[in-house]
């Protein structure tokens, strides 16, 4: 199958290195990239390695449509950087996609927290797929998991510390670091959101929440909806007084059904340290489903970089195969 890709940053690098790795068992071609500040590069018989590793592409395409009309990929996959607000462009660029009869594959969560029935809808008239494992827990199986192992369960709510970067602020500040220490640490580490603020405001968070919630609970709600609290009130003396009492804070997002809908919420909790829900440090995340056939039961990301995050895409491409 062949590939257009939109947006090409750490992420999108780290899958062209894995689409070469695995070029023999999963044979992969990348037709087209495109990006706003390094240009696009397309080649419909497939670009070689070292234009995929080069810093820099030729002109810039005109228009997604335009790159993806001469890209003639069976495939794009989304890669472009999170807007809370509004979902966009990334929206419009997965529509332009689905116009053209191509699967989509997006790590982004902004689409999926602002227009996922919409999308999954088209997606259906066109007849192609629509995947985005890696928009909530850098590849981990949570989407996967669902639509293939769980047949019959119904989704009640979930619980999850899913934003590193909040982590990284509070983990520097309980050490006696300051906030900005903490945010400079998690952008060093390459983890946090292209803004920074949509961390540790909670926005992120909320967009995982909002696009969870519409996947697993059909609560068609966008980020906006979810009520939002995030760290950025904690002190460093706050934050050194909750260590010292066995306690830490996380940034915790929370779904539930109820007899007036879903119910959303992102908020900074203090937790007992002993709290499973505190128990996954720094870039480690978690997530807990509430269930009716299954109980409670989660999923463990431990540690995961880039290269998780580009595993969740190349999965969603071998599933659509």
């Amino acid at each position: 199958m062949k590939l257009a890709i939109i947006g090409y940053g750490n992420v999108g690098r780290a899958l062209a290195r894995l689409l070469r790795e695995k070029r023999k068992e999963f044979p992969f071609t990348i037709a087209g990239i495109h990006t706003l500040r390094h240009g696009t590069a397309v080649d419909a018989a497939g670009l070689p390695a070292e234009v995929t590793e080069a810093a820099e592409f030729g002109p810039r395409a005109a228009s997604v449509e335009e790159f993806l009309d001469a890209a003639r990929a069976q495939v794009a996959v989304e890669l472009t950087t999170l807007n809370p607000s509004t979902g966009e462009p990334a929206t419009g660029h997965i529509r332009a996609a689905l116009a053209r009869h191509m699967h989509v594959v997006t790590a982004n969560k902004g689409p999926i927290a602002h227009a996922y029935a919409a999308l999954r809808d088209e997606a259906a008239r066109e007849g192609v797929g629509l995947r985005f494992e890696s928009s909530v827990m850098d590849g981990a199986p949570v989407f996967n998991l669902w639509r293939h192992t769980m047949p019959g369960v119904k989704v009640l709510g979930f619980t999850g510390v899913l934003n590193s970067t909040s982590k990284v602020v509070i983990e520097t500040m309980e050490r006696g670091g300051s906030f900005d220490a903490g945010l400079a640490e998690a952008r060093r580490m390459g983890i946090t959101e292209a803004d920074g603020a949509y961390d540790v405001e909670g926005w992120d968070s909320a967009a995982k929440a909002a696009a969870l919630a519409n996947v697993l609970m059909d609560a068609r709600t966008t980020p906006q909806l979810v009520t939002t609290r995030g760290i950025t009130r904690l002190t460093p003396e706050r934050a050194m007084e909750i260590a010292r009492s066995g306690k830490t804070v996380r940034l915790v997002s929370r779904g539930r059904r109820t007899s007036g809908g879903v119910r959303l919420r992102v908020r900074a909790e203090v937790l007992e340290r002993n709290d499973i829900l505190a128990c996954t440090p720094g870039t480690s995340n978690l997530i807990l489903f509430h269930t009716d056939l299954m109980g409670t039961f989660g999923t463990v990301s431990i540690e995961p970089g880039v290269e998780q995050t580009a595993y969740g895409v190349f999965s969603d491409l071998v599933s659509l195969r």
